[in-house]
């Protein structure tokens, strides 16, 4: 698929052919591709999106995210950097003080010993600590309650960031909003705001990519679980941002965004809307380190960012077979 119009010179069976493509990519994947009319294009970075990897002791999963890592950096043609996308840990929502530390531990850990890319992290809602307290045992006052201790276990000084790389310009964000003994998905007004006024100062000829743990926008959750045994189809705003309206309000004030990245739903779509990409990237777990998650295997994606705006991704499985307790 295009980012952009196609162009006159492209016939309607080829845009056929390209759209034909990109579905068969989403249903049997394993890829999520996109094409762009621009045969000079030069990428001028690759990027490795592991998101929901989910480490803890049990289901092999260290060894998982192991062999997760060793073929990311294998890849002949090897990624300059990995963007994590959340949930590195299994859950630090209802888990004790002892089990959260332990997960972490063991993420950095396995990180320390096999990963020789730089890493940009962001937060995922499990790995927010404490926020059921009555699971957890937290009350809110521990200096390493809700999203601190995540921060500190990812070098991040802040729950949101932006930089530039490469003439692409970066935005990392907060999904996780807490809300009783949970979370829904939004941005509150604060990040909101701070993001407003980022793309407000970025130059309207640089691309930018967005990358979040929870999909601003997805087809794919609606898939996940029996959401329409109801009657009617019921989407819980953890899901999905509950805020996806003014999301889009404000990107249709800046066409230089051209990509959204999520993960969450461990599953694999790609939704195209009012100028915008937003790619849903599955699971490096599959299904909690138990085989496929529907559709989706264990698996990450390699991100190719070209220099005239467009990018291509694919999802690529690293072989991970469940190991049976």
């Amino acid at each position: 698929m295009n980012n952009n119009q196609p162009s006159h010179n492209v016939s309607r069976r080829e845009v056929i052919r390209i759209a034909g493509a990109a579905a068969l990519g989403l249903a049997g994947t394993r890829s999520v591709l996109a094409q762009s009319a621009n045969p000079s294009r030069k990428r001028v970075l690759r990027i490795a999106h592991l998101t929901d990897i989910h480490i803890a002791p049990e289901r092999k999963a260290p060894e998982g995210f192991t062999a997760c890592l060793k073929h990311v950096q294998s890849q002949k043609d090897k990624p300059d950097l990995i963007f994590t996308g959340g949930d590195h840990i299994m859950d630090s929502i209802g888990a004790n003080e002892a089990r959260t530390r332990e997960q972490w531990e063991l993420y950095r850990k396995v990180l320390k010993a096999e990963c020789s890319l730089p890493v940009e992290p962001c937060i995922g809602n499990h790995d927010c600590w404490g926020l059921n307290r009555k699971d957890s045992g937290a009350t809110g006052n521990e200096p390493l309650y809700g999203k601190k201790w995540a921060m500190d276990s990812l070098g991040l000084d802040r729950e949101y960031r932006s930089f530039d790389r490469a003439g692409w310009h970066f935005v990392m964000l907060d999904s996780t909003f807490p809300q009783g003994d949970g979370y829904t998905a939004r941005l509150d007004d604060r990040q909101f705001e701070w993001l407003a006024e980022d793309l407000r100062r970025t130059d309207p000829k640089k691309p930018v990519l967005i990358l979040s743990h929870i999909p601003i926008l997805a087809v794919c959750v609606f898939f996940d679980g029996d959401n329409e045994k109801s009657g009617d189809w019921v989407v819980p705003g953890a899901w999905v941002h509950i805020d996806s309206r003014r999301i889009k309000d404000l990107f249709l004030k800046h066409p230089n965004v051209k990509v959204c990245l999520s993960g969450h739903v461990h599953l694999i779509d790609r939704v195209e809307y009012l100028g915008v990409s937003y790619v849903c990237n599955g699971a490096v777990c599959g299904g909690w380190w138990e085989g496929p998650y529907q559709e989706c295997d264990a698996g990450y994606a390699l991100v190719d960012l070209y220099d005239d705006g467009s990018f291509e991704n694919r999802y690529v499985q690293f072989g991970w077979k469940p190991v049976k307790a």
